[in-house]
Parts: structure tokens; C-alpha cells; sequence
């Protein structure tokens, strides 16, 4: 048998295993989305939904595997089930490396899923659904660790032009207003999730300190273990847009 006879013999064979390959990246992006709309609809306990996810992400880690190795032969059988094979790896490739992101944060941030500026005196919930005390010392003794950093802003604007700037950036972030008190400077909020809707517990302490006015933040998950980190960064971000936009206030005041 010639060479090239050898090569046509396998062309279908790598055909259809680009085909296989993008088909399996479909399933894997479908049971991602499966899982995620039905946790969202209520159908299921999300820890179905996201067993859905993970079937999803076995799915297109084979896809990436076989779409590699397709695209390898495909190079070498001069662009033979090239598209196929290249439409596998980009639909496969996101999937498997945000299971790998998730993975990483899982293992790298403290296994906690409340943060807090204050451990000693945190922010009480009282508007959101089933409100939970601060979980204690062993929580706050891992986020000392973990988070240095966190801690209450200080700000020289008043307390009320403070209130309403928080307000202001909780909606320019979308986030559900659960509950407010401009009387005790309190702000309750929820936020969601992009994919499944998880909720997260968002509350603000604005009290008058010193010559101006004093922030306290509370972000936590409202199911789960840990939240790797969304909490955190979430408390950064915000305190930071804060301090800036009160700032700016100041300035043009």
C-alpha cells in the first residue's frame, strides 16, 4: 500500500473524530448551561445542578484531549478536518480552563465563606432572607491570615454624602437592595452569581468617625463552605470604588 493510499484510509477515522470531538465540547458546554438554568428555574438542589456542570466539564476535557490530537494529524494530512478540529478546541479549551481556575481558587483561598471588615464587631444582617450571625472567632482567625488587608475605610465626607454615594454604587452594580436604614447607616444587599444565581449577603456599616465617617463591610455566601475568595475581592472592590468616588466628591465640593 502507497503512502498515500495509508493516508486516505485514515482521513474519515479523523474526520469523524473532530466531529466526535466537537460534539463531545457541545455536550459538555450544554450540561454547563443545563445545570446552571435549572438551579436558576428551581428545579433541582443546586448541588444537582452543579453535578450537571461537572458531567459538563468531563465532556470537554475528552473534547480538548481528542481535539488536540486531531488537530495534530490534521496538520500533518495537510489541513484534512482541520475546521472541525479547531472548532473542538475552542469551544472545549474555555470550559476546561475555568474548571481549572475553579479548582485552583478552591485550593489556594482559606476555606471560609464570610468576610468582614470588622471580625470584632461585624455588621449584623437584619432585611435578608434568614439572616446568620458572624460565625465566630475560628472564622475570623482564618480571615486575619488569609486577608490582612481587609479592614474598615475611613473617609473625611460626611456620613449621610457617604450613604447615598454607597447607594449609588450598589446600583450601578446591579445588585438586589434587600434593606436600608439611613437612620443606623445600613445598607443590605444581595448579589448573584453570573452563572447558577448563587447568592451572596452584602451589608454596609456607615457610622460617623473621628472628622468624617467610617465604613464597615460584611460580603458572605449564602451556601457553601468556602467562597473562594469572591468575598474578599468583592469587599476590595467596592471600598475601593467608594474611596474614590467620595473623593471625587470632596474635590468638586
Amino acid at each position: 500500500m502507497t503512502r498515500s493510499h495509508s493516508r486516505n484510509a485514515y482521513r474519515p477515522l479523523l474526520f469523524w473524530s473532530a466531529v466526535l470531538a466537537v460534539l463531545l465540547a457541545l455536550s459538555g458546554i450544554a450540561g454547563i448551561l443545563i445545570g446552571a438554568v435549572g438551579t436558576r428555574s428551581g428545579w433541582w438542589h443546586f448541588s444537582a445542578g452543579l453535578r450537571y456542570a461537572e458531567w459538563g466539564v468531563y465532556g470537554a476535557s475528552l473534547a480538548l484531549v481528542l481535539a488536540l490530537a486531531t488537530l495534530i494529524f490534521a496538520l500533518r494530512a495537510k489541513g484534512q478536518s482541520l475546521i472541525p478540529s479547531l472548532v473542538a478546541l475552542v469551544l472545549s479549551a474555555p470550559v476546561v480552563a475555568m474548571a481549572i481556575n475553579w479548582q485552583y481558587a478552591a485550593s489556594y483561598y482559606a476555606p471560609i465563606n464570610d468576610i468582614t471588615t470588622d471580625t470584632e464587631d461585624p455588621p449584623m444582617f437584619w432585611d435578608v432572607p434568614n439572616p446568620m450571625d458572624y460565625p465566630g472567632d475560628g472564622t475570623a482567625a482564618k480571615q486575619r491570615q488569609a486577608y490582612p488587608d481587609i479592614a474598615p475605610l475611613t473617609l473625611k465626607a460626611a456620613p449621610q454624602t457617604v450613604y447615598d454615594l454607597a447607594l449609588a454604587l450598589i446600583d450601578q452594580r446591579g445588585w438586589s437592595l434587600a434593606g436600608q436604614d439611613r437612620q443606623d447607616g445600613r445598607i443590605e444587599a444581595v448579589v448573584y452569581s453570573a452563572l447558577f444565581g448563587f447568592a451572596d449577603e452584602v451589608i454596609l456599616r456607615i457610622q460617623p468617625g473621628g472628622d468624617g465617617t467610617v465604613v464597615d463591610m460584611r460580603s458572605r455566601s449564602r451556601v457553601g463552605q468556602m467562597d473562594r475568595g469572591v468575598n474578599a475581592n468583592r469587599i476590595r472592590a467596592f471600598l475601593s470604588d467608594l474611596e474614590q468616588v467620595a473623593a471625587d466628591s470632596q474635590t468638586k465640593g
